[in-house]
């Protein structure tokens, strides 16, 4: 039913790479394919090559150096007057605001993404900037707005055949039935996506259905050790493919899971070690998640109540000026957790 995941955002001269190419290479060929465009002078090219680095630039983690690239991959496209390369352009920047806490320029640039995509004809960047507005929404908790477009988008997925998009939304679905208490139905969309990406070679997406399924194992079986288990089977792909956002948020659901198991000195570790790869890479969703996780374990290991009371008081209030309601939701728990609600409205 499905072929092997290809990457579509590898364009031009590079699409002999593949979705499982390491990010390191794909950064060091895409930058010497843009440098001969430019000396050729075919705005084209230097528009989808410079989409290829842009990419690299941020799942790497360089956001500066993905703002720049994308930026000047949306001036060519715009120079040769090509549609579809202008609308990849606007992808990957509408990507990269999402990563940085940028939601309401990520779903401008987006949506004109989106727009883009439909009058240049291209279906693959229409959906993947469609699939990134739900992902936006659903990053921040708004499961009402964005549940029928991510069922929307699986359809057309599974309709096409494409294996890394029906991947990506089988994900995305089973994200909010985890985060809505949906345990069953979570699994058995997460294990469909880990054997869908398995069977079309899509590491990354792989990777990511292991992290959730290690995730519901954890919390709804107890089973920490088979959950350690999938993300050190995950964290071989991000290794080797140099996913440093996927690496870090594994690192964060290592932390969960030794946290959930009363193993809080381990999850100490393992979450100050996400927050540290959070931050080099400007990541603050990412950030705040693993500073909550840091928070509750050092009040498990005896940090001072007032401390904890103030630091999750800040996350309340970082959380809730993002609009990111799911993890302000989480840090509400926490304060009822460890007694410290009263202390957080004063």
């Amino acid at each position: 039913m499905y072929g092997k995941a290809f990457a579509p955002e590898y364009q031009g001269a590079l699409t002999s790479l593949s979705v499982n190419s390491s990010l390191v290479d794909v950064l060091a060929e895409g930058i010497e394919r843009l440098r001969e465009a430019e000396r050729s002078g075919r705005l084209d090219e230097v528009a989808r090559c410079g989409l290829a680095v842009a990419e690299a630039h941020r799942r790497l983690g360089r956001v500066t150096d993905a703002d720049r690239a994308w930026k000047a991959s949306y001036r060519a496209a715009r120079g040769a007057r090509d549609t579809a390369a202008m609308a990849w352009a606007l992808w990957s920047g509408g990507t990269l605001a999402r990563q940085r806490g940028a939601f309401p320029l990520a779903r401008r640039l987006l949506g004109l993404a989106a727009d883009l995509g439909e009058r240049g004809g291209d279906v693959v960047v229409r959906g993947y900037s469609l699939a990134g507005l739900a992902e936006t929404g659903r990053i921040q908790g708004d499961y009402a707005a964005v549940g029928r477009l991510h069922e929307q988008l699986l359809a057309e997925a599974r309709r096409r055949g494409e294996a890394r998009h029906t991947v990506w939304a089988l994900e995305g679905i089973a994200q909010m039935h985890r985060n809505t208490g949906s345990y069953d139905r979570a699994y058995a969309l997460f294990e469909e996506a880990a054997e869908i990406a398995a069977g079309a070679e899509d590491r990354r997406g792989h990777a990511w259905a292991l992290r959730g399924l290690a995730d519901i194992v954890s919390v709804r079986d107890g089973d920490s050790e088979r959950a350690l288990a999938l993300l050190s089977e995950a964290e071989l792909s991000c290794r080797e493919m140099d996913l440093s956002g996927a690496l870090a948020y594994n690192h964060k659901m290592r932390g969960n899971v030794f946290y959930r198991a009363g193993r809080y000195a381990e999850a100490r570790e393992l979450y100050e070690l996400a927050l540290t790869e959070f931050r080099a890479m400007s990541e603050p969703r990412g950030e705040a998640l693993a500073r909550l996780g840091l928070a509750k374990s050092l009040a498990r290991l005896g940090r001072d109540r007032a401390e904890t009371a103030a630091e999750l008081t800040d996350l309340a209030g970082l959380l809730e000026r993002a609009g990111l309601r799911h993890a302000r939701e989480m840090v509400a728990r926490a304060q009822a957790e460890f007694g410290v609600a009263a202390e957080a409205v004063r």
